[in-house]
């Protein structure tokens, strides 16, 4: 790493349309900088009144992401800390709700001394403070400051609510010196079918009303489904008041991992040397070649194994983000290519079968033809049923089958009903007159914080036995510091009748009140994890549980646990590839091949 001072802010705006790439293209930017030496952090700005993203529903804006501290984010912060591999915190995501909240808190004390307050100079100076304030905080493992920091802010340039944000940047990029500040606006170039033609005039009047706001954009990275042509570069370049190398083409590709080598072929790096007078050579990167690979091979693979994804949210992908994202980076570890069957539960409930036939059969055969089945967290009684009978399916024809959160609870309430004879087993958030509750509410009660009653954040497990595959997936340790987002716990005065049938918690946590991990005997893998480990796993870095499922479902989880668990980077990574993190963080993640 590069160990100069530098506080440079790169913000990403977007035009013409909102969900159009910035996360991605705010990941990359990070990504390739990260690539030449410095240390990058990310601010996400959402300009929506909400505190924190922890009350929307998946279908308002995809998965709730949890981070170390228990903040419950935008998933555009799990983006950032699968490309830069780094730890980020509660408030790296600023919100509208956050910034009015602190303002009126100062208000109430007395901090304005009387003055009236009001949005300019009062909210700009709080988010400028706040950016400038989260911007110093460390968000890798050596602890050291970060020197670049890259700020996407969500919604389109021209929205009513993020005005307050756009003129906030405004002053800040005189605040801190233009040499300091660089901004980059994404913005859609459509091709009507029906000409074939790319369209450059959304993007004009986007530029135009951001520059009318006082910003003007250094890059315009311009989101098309094929390559820009010269011409409508050139046309872009002229209307836009930027050079011609300053226009950049982001067309749709193959991987998202892609996208990182598509703006360094560009030029993306130079320009910033340039614009920014970063000190940095403009030698081939280690990082970036292992991400090459790592693309190249996704294209490459033959080999495909099928997950049956069971849920209640599957017809919005993005309610899923972090568990999609853990299940590619297993398949490609693993040399295979995935294949995502979504399965609403209630599809197939009994229900379903009397009043949409054709539906349940369709459900039924996409459980039966998958490699294996994952059921992930939720809230809420619909489907429940349905992930049930999945669960059922999966024990009794030994597939393999990863239960996440809610997934491992239900686990818990099929094995009581079908094995312990306790036909009425079920969770009291269902269910609160069963005589046989299972799994009931434990809440985490944070002292000084009024209904505080979520577990949330990294909290660590215990392994209690030696003989646990999951263990031996994480490498034979002790314990394991994973991320939980839950209310309800399997009740800890039962586990004893589920041991005695070969149902074993072999995970849980300090105090073994709270049971974290389950695995069946005689069952090719059987897993449960109350945590949700897909929210630590990274591109070259799988999540254990993820992976385990996906070598168990492609039949190679036994050769390998035989094989002592090694990993060989030979056959996945290039020994000139390097590393995209200190070594001593390196995990390498590939089996042999036969």
């Amino acid at each position: 790493m590069i160990t100069f001072t530098l506080n440079i802010y790169i913000l990403v705006t977007g035009g013409v349309i909102s969900g159009i790439g910035k996360g991605i293209i705010a990941s990359s930017v990070g990504t390739i900088l990260k690539s030449c030496g410095l240390r990058v952090t990310a601010i996400k700005i959402d300009p929506y009144i909400n505190i924190d993203a922890g009350t929307f529903s998946p279908y308002e804006h995809g998965e709730v992401f949890v981070l170390d501290d228990g903040g419950e984010v935008d998933l555009d912060l799990g983006n950032y800390e699968r490309f830069l591999d780094i730890r980020l915190t509660k408030d790296n995501n600023l919100t509208t709700g956050k910034i009015y909240q602190s303002v009126i808190n100062k208000e109430r004390r007395g901090d304005y001394l009387g003055k009236t307050v009001q949005v300019v100079p009062h909210i700009t100076d709080a988010i400028q403070e706040w950016v400038m304030r989260q911007a110093r905080v460390p968000v890798d493992d050596d602890g050291v400051e970060p020197q670049i920091c890259v700020i996407e802010l969500g919604g389109t340039v021209g929205d009513i609510e993020s005005m307050p944000f756009i003129e906030a940047f405004r002053q800040f990029q005189f605040k801190v010196k233009r040499e300091n500040f660089c901004n980059i606006h994404v913005s859609l170039v459509p091709q009507p079918s029906a000409t074939g033609e790319q369209k450059t005039k959304p993007t004009q009047n986007s530029v135009r009303e951001l520059r009318g706001l006082g910003l003007s954009p250094d890059l315009i990275m311009c989101r098309c489904s094929t390559p820009l042509e010269n011409s409508v570069k050139e046309k872009i370049s002229m209307f836009c008041h930027v050079e011609p190398e300053q226009v950049i083409c982001v067309a749709d590709v193959s991987s998202i991992y892609r996208v990182p080598l598509l703006l360094e072929d560009q030029g993306v790096v130079g320009y910033f040397c340039q614009r920014l007078d970063l000190p940095i050579e403009t030698r081939p990167r280690k990082m970036l070649t292992k991400w090459k690979e790592m693309s190249d091979r996704s294209d490459r693979l033959l080999e495909q194994c099928s997950i049956a994804l069971v849920g209640k949210y599957t017809k919005f992908t993005d309610s899923y983000a972090s568990v999609i994202k853990a299940l590619e980076h297993s398949a490609l570890a693993i040399n295979h290519k995935l294949e995502i069957k979504y399965i609403d539960s209630a599809d197939l409930e009994p229900n379903t079968l009397t009043e949409e036939p054709v539906k349940y059969h369709e459900a039924w055969q996409k459980l039966c033809s998958a490699d294996g089945i994952l059921v992930p967290g939720g809230f809420g009684v619909r489907g429940t049923e349905g992930k049930i009978q999945a669960i059922n399916w999966a024990r009794k024809q030994k597939k393999p089958f990863l239960g996440v959160c809610l997934g491992m609870q239900l686990a818990v309430c099929e094995f009581a009903r079908n094995m312990l004879g306790w036909e009425d087993a079920n969770s009291t958030e269902f269910d609160p007159e069963s005589k046989h509750p299972v799994v009931i509410d434990m809440p985490e009660h944070n002292p000084g914080q009024m209904g505080g009653t979520m577990r949330l954040g990294k909290r660590r497990t215990i392994f209690k036995t030696t003989n646990s595959i999951l263990r031996r997936l994480y490498g034979d340790v002790e314990y394991v510091d994973e991320r939980h987002r839950h209310r309800f716990e399997v009740n800890p005065e039962l586990k004893e009748h589920f041991e005695g049938k070969g149902f074993h918690f072999v995970g849980q946590d300090i105090e073994g009140e709270r049971m974290e991990i389950i695995e069946l005997d005689d069952h090719p893998y059987f897993v449960g994890v109350q945590y949700h480990p897909e929210f630590t796993s990274r591109p070259i870095k799988p999540s254990p549980p993820y992976f385990g499922l996906l070598l168990a479902s492609a039949g190679k989880l036994q050769s390998y646990l035989h094989k002592g668990c090694r990993l060989s980077p030979r056959d996945t990574y290039s020994d000139r590839s390097g590393s995209s993190t200190p070594d001593s963080e390196i995990a390498e993640c590939s089996i042999s091949q036969e």
